[in-house]
């Protein structure tokens, strides 16, 4: 094994085990050693997050597993962040998605997963946060030419505003995908609102963010 890729496995390796200290280590050390940083992001970072998901998948990890890995992989890329900056060569994108979780509902962990995986994924990922009003959603799928535009709500209350956003991308012409999630979803909700995906959880969202933009 080549140090490039003892780096990466170093980097791939602590987000599986889910050790923050690990990750730190790793990360500046690939940097001490003169790794690109946007291949430390590729192909060390995010190939432990999407081993991970897998796992979930396969019904080995608990969510609190999936939560506790996402915070590692903003960890170490947190300490990649500046060298990220000045490069000059860009991370590999699949497409551009708007993520929130709607106004009303103040939830985000199961959004923030989803968030970390379509950035491990490939994804540019602008996440709005929680308790997001519907005019936040329109503007910035504007703003970036959003590919998809990503609602979650937990609450059987909060729902509604999930058609509301679908209704307003459409009234202002924008040809996005819309994509749904969270406990209170369902593919028939989606399809009654007009919406193009519902997510079941955040390994299935990346799934279904591939197969609507035809990156699969």
């Amino acid at each position: 094994m080549s140090d490039r890729e003892r780096a990466f496995e170093e980097l791939s390796s602590a987000v599986v085990n889910l050790d923050e200290k690990r990750i730190e280590e790793a990360a500046r050390k690939a940097l001490h050693e003169g790794i690109d940083p946007v291949d430390a992001v590729e192909k060390g970072l995010a190939v432990g997050l999407r081993e991970l998901g897998s796992k979930y998948e396969r019904g080995e990890l608990f969510l609190a597993h999936m939560v506790y890995g996402a915070s590692v992989f903003q960890l170490g890329l947190k300490i990649l962040e500046p060298e990220l900056k000045k490069t000059t060569r860009e991370i590999k994108r699949l497409g551009t998605v708007v993520l929130g979780t709607v106004q009303g509902d103040i939830h985000d962990i199961g959004k923030s997963i989803v968030g970390a995986l379509l950035g491990a994924a490939g994804f540019e990922v602008l996440d709005l946060g929680k308790d997001v009003p519907t005019e936040m959603f329109v503007r910035k799928a504007k703003e970036l030419k959003a590919d998809i535009v990503g609602a979650s709500a937990l609450l059987t209350t909060t729902i509604p505003m999930q058609r509301e956003i679908v209704q307003a991308l459409r009234k202002e012409g924008l040809k996005c995908k819309v994509m749904i999630g969270g406990a209170a979803c369902n593919e028939e909700w989606a399809r009654e609102i007009g919406a193009d995906a519902c997510g079941v959880d955040a390994v299935d969202a990346v799934k279904k963010a591939k197969t609507l933009l035809g990156v699969a």
